[in-house]
């Protein structure tokens, strides 16, 4: 909103007006500062009032060390989360931008879903919460709101070069502004529609989705490349969201890792907005995604802030109102940046998490049928639980953890210069 008011401000030639209405590094850190000092100061205020409405965590047996040592701490913190990226969110970006418009969506959708899980946990004293069904079906809603947005809306444009030597009669058409003389050959930076994204250790780091159903022809190839788009969305969205919620186990975990990945996704979303950088670095323009810049810094904050009540021991648990969110909004930012398939290295650790989950069941199952007694293959999952099990201490799990996010953080833009 701020935004609006100092752009006005500036075509009347107000002093200082240009500074936030122009400079994109100005609106991001007063962004981040908006979102540590919310999440700072009515941090404190929002866990006094869920220990007063004794919204406490309700602690399962799982044999750990020190974990009845949790019990009562408020959950439900990741109200304070989400209110810490909206609001700065609202105030310093340009509301207008398709991608900001995605990221409030993806923001406000999960964080609901979350709220509903744990208020059903603490609320209606039942352990399950909502039921995983109506988890993965509004994760999937998601994904096909965000998947189909990104690819029929016409604000959603790559800038690359086009050979003009290799365009057929309709591109040229169809690309070209008609009132323009364009030479016969050569190169020329145009704004389009393209399913391109960013993978890492292939030529020129471009990977085309139409590639995946080019045995269609014609219309069909069309629907085919927007639905093959669209599961990748929703399959991504669901798989990073509920990554993010199982890494929610220790004090710390999530929130740290969560802010690890935000810096990373920040820093990439720069130099794809800025032509300048793009061109040095070789990587795609996208037109607009400045404005998510904006978006990282209050995430980073947030996270951030929340740390300082999250950390071991822990005042206060983000719960799904605030695991949920986190991962769907990691994921959606990296589609909009196109660099979705960067995931696999970014979020490693919600990556490991999930996969140790996967194999405990599959291999307790098959052990089970063949030897019919189910065996294990880590002492408990999620992986952290694992590493609590053989006897290290909580914060020297959460603090190794982080390391290894920071480090896949580095590899992730370490990549975009591997070809």
């Amino acid at each position: 909103m701020l935004y609006y008011l100092f752009n006005y401000l500036d075509s009347l030639n107000f002093p200082g007006a240009r500074l936030f209405s122009q400079f994109i590094s100005f609106r991001s850190a007063a962004a981040l500062i908006t979102s540590l000092l919310i999440s700072l100061l009515i941090g404190k205020r929002i866990i006094q009032y869920l220990q007063k409405k004794q919204v406490g965590e309700v602690i399962r047996d799982l044999g750990l060390e020190g974990q009845y040592n949790k019990q009562g701490t408020p959950s439900m913190g990741g109200i304070i989360i989400l209110a810490s990226i909206i609001i700065p969110t609202l105030l310093f970006a340009r509301l207008g931008n398709i991608y900001i418009i995605l990221m409030l969506i993806t923001t406000i959708w999960l964080g609901f879903i979350g709220f509903m899980d744990d208020y059903i946990k603490i609320f209606k004293k039942n352990k399950e919460g909502l039921a995983g069904r109506f988890k993965i079906v509004g994760q999937i809603i998601l994904g096909i709101i965000v998947g189909l947005t990104l690819y029929f809306s016409n604000d959603v444009k790559i800038a690359e070069k086009v050979n003009l030597a290799n365009l057929s009669l309709r591109e040229r058409t169809e690309l070209l502004d008609p009132s323009v003389k364009y030479p016969a050959k050569g190169e020329i930076t145009k704004e389009r529609k393209s399913t391109k994204t960013t993978i890492p250790f292939v030529k020129n780091n471009e990977f085309d989705y139409a590639w995946l159903v080019s045995f269609f022809k014609g219309n069909a190839r069309q629907i085919a490349t927007w639905i093959v788009f669209v599961l990748i969305v929703i399959f991504i969205v669901t798989a990073v969201s509920n990554g993010a919620n199982l890494t929610d186990g220790l004090d710390g975990l999530a929130t740290g890792t969560s802010a690890i990945i935000g810096t990373a996704l920040g820093i990439l979303a720069y130099v794809s907005s800025n032509f300048i950088y793009a061109k040095y670095l070789n990587i795609m323009f996208i037109p607009g995604s400045e404005e998510l810049v904006i978006f990282a810094a209050a995430f980073i904050g947030a996270t951030i802030g929340f740390l300082w009540y999250n950390s071991f021991p822990a005042q206060v648990f983000m719960g799904d109102t605030g695991s949920l969110a986190l991962g769907g909004i990691i994921a959606v930012f990296a589609f909009i940046i196109r660099k979705e398939l960067l995931i696999p290295i970014l979020c490693g650790i919600f990556l490991v998490e999930n996969l140790s989950v996967v194999i405990q069941v599959a291999w307790f199952k098959r052990t089970k049928r063949k030897f019919g007694a189910g065996r294990r293959i880590f002492l408990m999952s999620p992986l952290h639980h694992h590493y609590q099990k053989k006897g290290l201490p909580e914060p020297k799990i959460v603090t190794r953890f982080w390391i290894v996010a920071i480090l896949l953080a580095v590899l992730s833009i370490v990549t975009l210069k591997i070809r």
